[in-house]
């Protein structure tokens, strides 16, 4: 169970209502009054409470499992212990994320603003705002209904978010513009100077930023990641993007639909991620690339060169990864010949 200290949970619920919210169909349908009061991981679980198996390699535990229920895919079916009830779907994982939901939806912040926040009188704030102590929001800003500002916060002049965003503690805000639904972890930082400059010998001089930066709906931006506006055109982050921790993007990247980026990754400017692009933690992007749809870059990876739609690409310099491996293979079949000549 998780800590009720830090989690309100919502239930009980019946396995019936489980069912229906997350697309699953009931093995029993008898079954559909059963009273489930949590979600636990399966080696855990126990009376009243429902688990999940997606990944084969845990299928051993199921028969073990003490869970009142489980939500599993049909192959596994049989597998299960006697009198556990079953939810069947294609996508267990899938479904349990939304049964976690269930059980644990987001905490709302009540509406209202804090007596230490600051409030430009020029700023429009639609229905059920909250914005919490210290935040500040600048002249001009439009925050769309049931937005969270949380503490210390600073929405920087005319930036707009759309409805139902939610801004951690911390984060600043400027020359963007925000879609329906995002979130951004503590710390975030969107709209800074992009870095651009004229190199000289006598100084470098700074080349104005003056693009924006673009982020659509449903996006979640994870804590201290920064995202830096364009130098002309805009940095754009498409609609279902998801960033995690202490990620660097830089001006005039441009992210389509649904890609995932990983910690600590670097981007660098004006490259292009198509759609569905999954970056892993640690890798590095050099600028002006075109990564395509479904591209998928490995952790640590140095990508110096384009990367065609589909492609996996891993080690630095990045390659196909079937290459890699195979030169790879071949160093340590070499050196392994060549630790024998020596002997």
């Amino acid at each position: 169970m998780a800590d009720p200290r830090f989690f309100d949970n919502a239930g009980p619920f019946t396995l019936g209502m489980v069912a229906e919210r997350i697309g699953a169909k009931l093995a029993d349908p008898a079954q559909s009054g059963l009273q489930l009061r949590d979600v636990a991981p399966l080696d855990r679980a126990g009376d009243g409470e429902l688990t999940f198996l997606d990944n084969p390699k845990y299928a051993d535990k199921l028969n073990a499992s003490q869970a009142a229920a489980c939500i599993l895919a049909e192959k596994f079916r049989s597998r299960a212990p006697a009198g556990m009830a079953l939810l069947i779907t294609p996508q267990p994982y899938h479904a349990y994320a939304r049964a976690a939901q269930l059980f644990y939806p987001l905490p709302r912040s009540p509406a209202g603003m804090h007596d230490t926040a600051s409030i430009d009188p020029t700023a429009r704030l639609g229905e059920g705002v909250s914005v919490a102590e210290r935040a500040v929001i600048e002249a001009g800003a439009e925050i769309g209904a049931g937005c969270s500002i949380g503490p210390g916060a600073v929405i920087g002049r005319n930036v707009v978010l759309g409805e139902a965003c939610r801004i951690g503690a911390n984060v600043s805000l400027s020359h963007c513009l925000l879609g329906a639904r995002v979130t951004l972890h503590p710390g975030v930082r969107i709209g800074q100077d992009g870095f651009g400059f004229a190199p000289h010998p006598a100084g470098h001089i700074k080349v104005p930023q003056l693009g924006r930066v673009l982020i659509g709906d449903d996006c979640d931006i994870g804590a201290n990641s920064c995202i830096d506006r364009g130098s002309g055109p805009d940095t754009v982050i498409g609609p279902g993007c998801w960033i995690d921790n202490l990620v660097q993007i830089g001006h005039n990247v441009t992210m389509g639909r649904g890609c995932i980026v990983i910690a600590q990754v670097g981007i660098a400017g004006s490259t292009r991620l198509e759609d569905f692009v999954v970056v892993a933690a640690q890798a590095g992007v050099a600028g002006h690339l075109t990564i395509g749809s479904g591209a998928q870059i490995g952790a640590q990876a140095g990508v110096m060169t384009d990367i065609p739609a589909g492609q996996r690409h891993v080690g630095s310099p990045s390659s196909p990864a079937r290459d890699y491996f195979r030169q790879v293979a071949t160093l340590r079949r070499l050196s392994k010949t060549r630790g024998t000549d020596n002997e």
